[in-house]
């Protein structure tokens, strides 16, 4: 929605009304919802490729020292 200079003014002076408050709180409210919920995807996304290259180090690490037993 495109609002005047002079509407955003007024509105600036006046305030919302209590319609409009509403909306904002609601339109607030579904952002951060949607953040949230973004922010635990991202979350086990990361944390579960993380979990893999530490298992993959520890079965490398597990297998060097194996190597080095049995050279001796």
């Amino acid at each position: 929605m495109i609002c005047t200079l002079s509407y955003q003014t007024y509105k600036y002076e006046h305030g919302l009304t209590a319609a409009e408050q509403r909306a904002d709180d609601v339109r607030a409210g579904e952002a951060a919802v949607a953040l949230r919920h973004l922010r635990l995807h991202l979350g086990r996304a990361f944390r579960l490729r993380g979990r893999m290259r530490s298992a993959r180090r520890a079965d490398t690490m597990a297998a060097s020292v194996q190597v080095l037993s049995s050279v001796r």
